[in-house]
């Protein structure tokens, strides 16, 4: 059908935002990349970069094999949002032999599956935040950056209302809806927050939720 036999370094699966921009870097750094997408304009955007960029309309494993992504040294497959599909897929890019795959995913519980069916698993939007979340510590550049129209990452001073809590005490979660990604403590930085983890005023926590939530956490600290 497609007619790649080749062997081939890398093979990516879905060309959302964290696939197109792993096929770029990827092509860029003068790799031989195989791309799969639904999507014929996402496929004539990274055609410019590499000429293994295939439409294909299903990902069922006939149609995969007759791309020959079988023949990649690593798949990447970068269909987070829709879960079903990303198993599947998933499943039937390891059923092929293929030496090292590779899958994104957005949930906890989706990467628990991913890796007993034998993948390796990375979470590009928590792992992104754990970075931005350093970056806004050390700088102190700004209070927060929008991720969307509705969630943000925002770095907060804490205050003594929170003063002697833990995590879990002090309510962030289960009253606010926020999830804590990092937290300073006199100028150490840990991104490894459990429930029982002490926080102090004075202390810096970025935080990943809804605006609003973060409006009135923030109105809690300063009443």
């Amino acid at each position: 059908m497609f007619g790649h036999k080749a062997a081939i370094e890398f093979g990516i699966i879905g060309l959302g935002h964290f696939g197109y921009a792993l096929a770029s870097s990827l092509a860029e750094a003068g790799k031989e990349v195989l791309v799969l997408d639904n999507n014929e304009k996402k496929i004539k955007q990274i055609r410019n970069l590499t000429d293994n960029a295939l439409v294909v309309n299903d990902l069922s494993k006939e149609t995969l094999l007759d791309t020959g992504i079988q023949n990649c040294d690593t798949v990447i497959v970068c269909i987070g949002e829709k879960i079903d599909v990303s198993i599947l897929t998933t499943l039937n890019v390891i059923s092929m032999g293929v030496p090292r795959v590779i899958a994104k995913a957005i949930s906890q519980e989706q990467g628990n599956v991913l890796e007993k069916i034998g993948a390796e698993v990375v979470y590009p939007e928590h792992d992104m935040a754990i970075r931005l979340a350093n970056r806004l510590l050390s700088s102190r550049v700004m209070d927060y950056i929008a991720l969307n129209n509705d969630i943000s990452i925002s770095e907060i001073k804490l205050t003594d209302k929170v003063a002697g809590q833990t995590v879990l005490e002090s309510g962030v979660r289960k009253k606010y809806k926020l999830n804590i990604i990092a937290l300073e403590h006199e100028g150490k930085t840990t991104t490894y927050i459990t429930p029982d983890l002490l926080m102090s005023k004075g202390d810096y926590i970025v935080v990943v939720g809804n605006k609003e939530d973060i409006r009135k956490f923030e109105e809690y600290l300063r009443s």
